[in-house]
């Protein structure tokens, strides 16, 4: 439920019980209203008075006459303090006289009344009225039983205020340490969601977008700890640029970036999700493939693959070497690595010596 579908009594807990107890412990007792009672008339009677010197005391305060701010204020207040003292010598102290006096620390808050401003008027007040019963009542006990008996109900009075005021504080603490909490939480997600990209630039190769190969032995270990656990194969394919250096040499070194470019977004085009392909640097690639042996591998890299790059119109080819490992047995990492690439060397001797057949005059 929300805090504005319940009273203020209901949201500072207050019941008939708790306003029993805090009588009992100011020891406000039925003596005691009936002397505030009996105090009624006199008071009735000098009740202007007491309010016109109340707010002539309270306006000479420079931060009191600032908040006050305007004649209509100022008549508005006159009139709620006119009701306030009058309720002080009603003699009825009940769940609706509670309620108020839960209202004005509420609005004492919410106009920015300091506790010092608040105190010092309810000072003022209990001066004025003392000085009030004094004057009318001239029998000294009575005096002093009325004037105690004021003095027990305006510290009730008193509490029931600073209650709701620090209320009101805790909750202007804890929306500001929600709303904090909140700006953190933002904030921590915009770290966590930069962190994530610039990790990503970290595993990744400016210039084909595949993987770098800073993490090719870590992901190749992991993909295979998982093949071994699920008894799957796993291949390993290595890729390399044939003759890249003479594209560098007789065509520049953008044409040898375009080249790089074509053959990263050729890879990712015919590779799975699950692969991880790799820039291994200059010319040569690395694509990991869990739960693939090698004849579905070649098949992959050695007929689509070659299919995209025909599709994409290149001027160069590639070598390809192809390894596998599992479900039976597996290798290491390094030797499974070092497979690949032996069989990806062996496969450009023979595009070399196929080059070199086809250039001799017949």
């Amino acid at each position: 439920m929300r805090q504005t579908e319940t009273t203020l009594l209901e949201q500072m807990k207050i019941s008939e019980f708790e306003i029993a107890h805090r009588k009992t412990l100011f020891d406000l007792d039925e003596d005691d209203l009936t002397a505030l009672r009996e105090a009624k008339s006199i008071i009735d009677e000098r009740i202007d008075e007491i309010v016109a010197l109340f707010y002539e005391s309270q306006t000479s305060v420079p931060e009191i006459a600032l908040l006050i701010g305007d004649a209509d204020t100022l008549n508005r207040l006159r009139h709620a303090q006119r009701k306030y003292v009058i309720d002080l010598f009603s003699g009825l102290y009940d769940i609706e006289y509670v309620n108020n006096r839960l209202r004005i620390g509420l609005v004492h808050k919410r106009i920015g009344v300091e506790p010092k401003l608040y105190l010092s008027a309810i000072y003022t007040l209990k001066s004025l009225l003392t000085h009030v019963l004094r004057s009318e009542i001239h029998e000294e006990d009575k005096y002093q039983k009325t004037a105690t008996a004021l003095e027990k109900l305006m510290m009730f009075d008193v509490t029931l205020v600073f209650d709701t005021y620090i209320r009101s504080l805790l909750a202007e603490i804890e929306i500001s340490k929600q709303k904090s909490d909140e700006y953190a939480l933002h904030l921590e997600n915009r770290v966590r969601l930069r962190t994530q990209q610039l990790e990503e630039l970290s595993r990744t190769d400016a210039l084909t977008g595949l993987l770098n190969v800073r993490h090719l032995n870590d992901t190749l270990t992991s993909c295979l700890r998982a093949s071994q656990r699920r008894a799957e194969s796993i291949s390993v394919v290595y890729l390399d640029i044939n003759n890249f250096k003479q594209i560098n040499d007789t065509q520049g070194h953008n044409k040898g970036d375009e080249v790089l470019r074509t053959l990263g977004g050729a890879i990712s085009k015919v590779s799975r999700s699950e692969d991880s392909c790799f820039r291994c640097g200059g010319d040569e690639f690395c694509i990991i493939l869990p739960d693939c042996a090698s004849d579905n591998a070649e098949k992959v890299y050695r007929t689509r693959l070659q299919e995209e790059l025909t599709s994409r119109c290149v001027d160069f080819t590639i070598s390809i070497g192809v390894a596998d490992t599992g479900p039976n047995e597996y290798l290491e990492p390094e030797d499974l690595l070092h497979q690949a690439d032996k069989n990806m060397y062996a496969d450009k001797r023979k595009n070399k010596a196929r080059e070199a057949a086809a250039t001799q005059p017949e």
